[in-house]
């Protein structure tokens, strides 16, 4: 934490419920020991390059390193790392900024809202690492190389064919510092290399003591001796990533780096370029790589995986793809992986896996399905949003005209907002959900031939008489407009009793249907007459979303398909119990009953 500005190690306020019972020095043991969080507030960054979009990959480091500053009360910083202009993207840099912002990832400091320790784009910041390169040469732990490019492709090649390792020979590191800045002041091109004697080893918060522990002695073979001094300064003038990550990352002081594990391999040298600089390293932990099912790494040039597919393409909500994200590498101890962001923010440490991680999409559909059920709970903007997606698909796929019919005054998003509360469960996309509910949005559904569920499931139960269910649906139907609604429904059809419902067996007998039978009839029954028996939300639900006249209607016309069905005139008619009730007291409609 050394270096922080007293006001950054303020704590948030914020205790769990568990710690609050404890005191303040057992509930920082429990933090330190279970958690693996920092003692003080985390300063951390996310340095994006604008030669690319973000991905599944990039907006996990984004999250992690987000969710660790604000659990510990610390700072989260955007910083623009665009040295490499021949690869820079137009237009990239902007899109970094939306799909942040977008996931809800709002940083405390960077471009666009400033803070004490910008500029925070490279390209802004050239001078400064110049400054500090030159530092190095002069306190000799670096030094110029003038070697060209032809020699040092040569050297290259000449090493391949021998079948020996890459490296330098440190041709130019002789060279008397007189001579060498003489040489530069004349404009020569050159490069700046790091003079690396030993790259150490680094305790990283994931993997522990770790690194290539080697020292950068010679290699001695028949050929020359060669050296791992990578370069900090380009022959252009711009610093390669390894001087501006570090110089960076240690004058905006940060205190915890977290990255991808592909970074490991690069992590001795920046330890050993802090060291050069007499500098306190950042912390670091790396997260494991993100592989497919068959183990490969997930590319992220795959267009799958970039966040514009997630978002614009498939529809992902943002709170569903973070919640995805954070779980891919992290564990924790709840009961429940469905997480807000804002859970998160309370939840997260650095309890991160070790080894690949498997990216299971299944459990992002999941995922989206579980907050659909949220939004649709608690309305609020994401519930808004859900119901105008919807709302701009069924626009699109039928015709205002026939919509009207069904609406009845009602505008679609009235329509639509408690078809998704009551069928929240299955939304994965307003697509889908618009092809799985849509007998809702037309007024011509193609039922199939009524089969009965005792004809369907077995020859021996008892079949239930379709006089009867005609007689039950249009009992449900007399509800007038003002208790329309789902509980008067739901209430309606639970008391609406079969118990003393008659049918007649293969061999001519009659005998009693069980309320359960009945019942289980009249919900195939109405399910075939509103939506053509296809899934969706429950009867009540079905019916007071329908509305009543499309209701009615429905329901006349499955009595017409179906009255082939009834005994012909002459034959015992079986009369259902809910046929005598409405005769007799009509108690089946509850409050709705006629007063005598």
């Amino acid at each position: 934490m050394r270096g922080l500005r007293p006001e950054l190690l303020a704590r948030r306020s914020w205790t769990c419920t568990q710690c609050r019972a404890l005191s303040s020095s057992a509930s920082a043991n429990v933090r330190k020991s279970k958690t693996n969080l920092p003692d003080g507030p985390a300063r951390t960054r996310f340095a994006p390059s604008p030669t690319g979009y973000l991905h599944l990959g990039s907006l996990r480091t984004a999250l992690f390193n987000y969710l660790l500053a604000k659990r510990t009360g610390g700072q989260f910083l955007l910083r623009i790392e665009d040295t490499d202009q021949k690869r820079t993207i137009p237009g990239a840099e902007q899109r970094l900024y939306d799909d942040l912002r977008w996931a809800g990832l709002h940083w405390d400091e960077g471009p666009l809202v400033g803070g004490s320790f910008g500029p925070y784009r490279q390209s802004e910041r050239t001078a400064l690492y110049q400054e500090h390169a030159n530092e190095l040469v002069s306190k000799g732990h670096a030094y110029r190389c003038f070697c060209s490019a032809d020699r040092l492709d040569t050297l290259a090649r000449h090493r391949s064919q021998a079948g020996l390792p890459s490296g330098y020979d440190r041709k130019c590191a002789d060279i008397s510092s007189a001579e060498s800045e003489e040489r530069a002041a004349k404009a020569e091109a050159h490069v700046i290399r790091l003079r690396v004697d030993k790259y150490p080893l680094f305790k990283d918060l994931v993997y522990g003591k770790t690194g290539q522990n080697k020292t950068n002695s010679s290699k001695l073979d028949l050929i020359d001796r060669v050296y791992d001094d990578p370069i900090l300064m380009k022959s252009d003038g711009f610093p390669t990533y390894h001087l501006a990550n570090v110089v960076d990352d240690h004058c905006m002081k940060i205190t915890h780096v977290i990255r991808g594990t592909e970074w490991m391999p690069s992590t001795p040298m920046h330890v050993a370029l802090y060291q050069a600089f007499d500098w306190t390293p950042p912390q670091f932990g790396h997260v494991p790589l993100l592989v497919d099912k068959s183990g490969q790494k997930l590319s992220k040039r795959n267009a799958d995986i970039d966040l514009s597919s997630f978002k614009d393409q498939q529809g992902i909500f943002p709170a569903t793809l973070v919640n995805f994200a954070a779980l891919l590498g992290w564990s924790h101890t709840q009961k429940s992986d469905v997480f807000s962001l804002e859970e998160l923010e309370q939840l997260f440490n650095l309890k991160i896996t070790r080894g690949n991680t498997v990216v299971a999409f299944e459990k992002l559909w999941f995922l989206q399905k579980a907050h659909a059920q949220r939004f649709a709970a608690n309305g609020g903007p994401q519930f808004e949003q859900m119901v105008n997606r919807l709302c701009s698909v069924v626009l699109r796929d039928y015709s205002g005209e026939k919509l009207d019919s069904i609406l009845r005054g009602r505008t679609l998003a009235e329509y639509v907002a408690p078809l998704l509360r009551a069928d929240a469960k299955t939304y994965t996309t307003a697509e889908d959900f618009a092809t799985r509910n849509s007998t809702f949005f037309t007024t011509r559904i193609e039922r199939p031939t009524y089969t009965p569920v005792a004809v369907s499931e077995s020859a021996d139960i008892p079949q239930v008489p379709m006089q009867a269910l005609h007689t039950a649906a249009a009992a449900l139907t007399l509800v007038p407009p003002a208790h329309w609604n789902i509980e008067t429904h739901r209430a309606n059809i639970a008391m609406y009793d079969g118990s003393s419902a008659t049918a007649t067996t293969s061999n001519g007998a009659e005998v009693g249907l069980p309320d359960k039978t009945f019942k289980k009839e009249l919900y195939h029954y109405l399910r075939w007459a509103l939506s053509a028996s296809a899934p969706g939300p429950g009867i009540p639900e079905t019916m007071a979303i329908l509305g009543r006249e499309e209701t009615v209607r429905r329901m006349q016309d499955a009595k017409a398909l179906t009255q082939s069905l009834v005994p012909q005139v002459g034959k015992r008619v079986p009369r259902a119990s809910g046929e005598k009730k409405l005769q007799e007291d009509q108690s089946w409609m509850g409050t709705l009953a006629p007063r005598r």
